[in-house]
């Protein structure tokens, strides 16, 4: 095989040191925008805003059923309260997620349910964060970046075998 039989932006397997994390629909292309980077990011924005249009008028109907049900204006309330409510509140974890790693897992497993309600909000924020980047991107490169100084420094710090070394002029005084 050729050495250029990887999918762009893919590392090679044999690089040293610590691997950039992949991006959904991204790879690893964001490490330095190649790869079709920018086609990638607006095919996002433009898919991720489709989506969410698309949501909007499948809630439409089911709101419209509702009416056609005739089950009355509090019901109908209570379901665009519903889906307002969850929508800010996915799209404020959604845009949280990418700036920081949720602090605690298991509570971010417990608002699965009300994100997964409120999916047009997480939708514009997908929409709006793909607008200046790939969503994730600044998260990601943080502690890429982090990582690959830390391996750097590590690396330098080791400098050959410490056993060839050369007694430096000064001899140590023999255990006895």
């Amino acid at each position: 095989m050729s050495e250029n039989s990887a999918a762009p932006g893919t590392p090679p397997a044999t690089a040293p040191g610590p691997q950039p994390e992949p991006i959904r629909f991204f790879g690893t292309t964001w490490v330095d925008h190649d790869g079709g980077y920018g086609l990638r990011r607006a095919g996002v924005a433009a898919g991720s805003l489709a989506a969410a249009v698309a949501a909007c008028f499948v809630l439409r109907f089911a709101y419209e059923g509702l009416e056609i049900a005739e089950v009355g204006g509090f019901v109908g309330v209570l379901v665009i309260a519903m889906f307002s409510i969850c929508s800010a509140i996915a799209f404020r974890k959604t845009w949280e997620g990418f700036g920081a790693r949720p602090e605690d897992p298991s509570r971010e497993d417990a608002l699965r349910g009300l994100k997964s309600i409120g999916f047009i909000g997480s939708l514009l924020a997908y929409f709006i964060r793909s607008l200046t980047e790939a969503p994730g991107e600044k998260l990601r490169r943080t502690e890429y970046e982090k990582a690959r100084a830390q391996f750097e420094k590590r690396r330098s710090t080791r400098t050959g075998n410490p056993a060839a070394r050369k007694a430096s002029g000064r001899k140590r005084p023999k255990r006895g």
